[in-house]
């Protein structure tokens, strides 16, 4: 089967919804390297309220990336239906080893 290739502008923030939730991680992971590597360290993933499936997948991607240094829900309107990740910095030297 062929994968389906989504061409996705990495500005700081990445809406999930778009994603069956069996590709959110995929797309997760690669959304947030690509982050890094463009130096972007604090990232907006939305994931939505709905039941929390995408949610709880995020944040246990998250728990476990790491180079993810902390993240929680914004204080603002959005509540729960977004996560906001700070990401360490690219070590170009420590990461291609």
């Amino acid at each position: 089967m062929e994968r389906e290739i989504f061409d996705y502008p990495v500005d700081g923030s990445i809406d999930l919804h778009m994603f069956r939730p069996k590709d959110a991680k995929s797309a997760l992971s690669e959304f947030l390297i690509q982050c890094r590597i463009q130096g972007i360290l604090q990232v907006r993933i939305i994931h939505g309220r709905g039941q929390g499936v995408l949610r709880q997948i995020v944040h246990s991607y998250l728990k476990k990336c790491s180079f993810v240094k902390e993240f929680n829900t914004p204080s603002d309107a959005s509540g729960w239906g977004a996560t906001i990740a700070i990401l360490e910095p690219l070590n170009k030297k420590r990461d291609s080893e």
